[in-house]
């Protein structure tokens, strides 16, 4: 059988307003493998994304999101 998905939702606060094209790059963020969700909030300077944990790291989550140039950090532990 396949391995069990542990899904992680993950808030990273925004260094800068989203725009349009930062909009259009967090599109392409979510059709890395191991990213399930990429939404605004909670609040305006937020990003949540729910991710694969068995696959991905907050860290890998930051680092693609960084990597498809939107600019965010996180502030919360990695989960256990």
């Amino acid at each position: 059988m396949g391995e069990a998905m542990t899904k992680v939702e993950i808030a990273f606060e925004l260094e800068r307003p989203l725009d349009a094209a930062a909009s259009d790059r967090i599109v392409a963020a979510r059709s890395i493998y191991g990213i399930l969700r990429v939404a605004p909030g909670p609040g305006p300077d937020k990003l949540a994304v729910e991710y694969d944990a068995s696959r991905l790291t907050a860290a890998d989550v930051e680092a693609v999101l960084r990597r498809a140039g939107v600019a965010v950090r996180s502030n919360e532990p990695e989960p256990a």
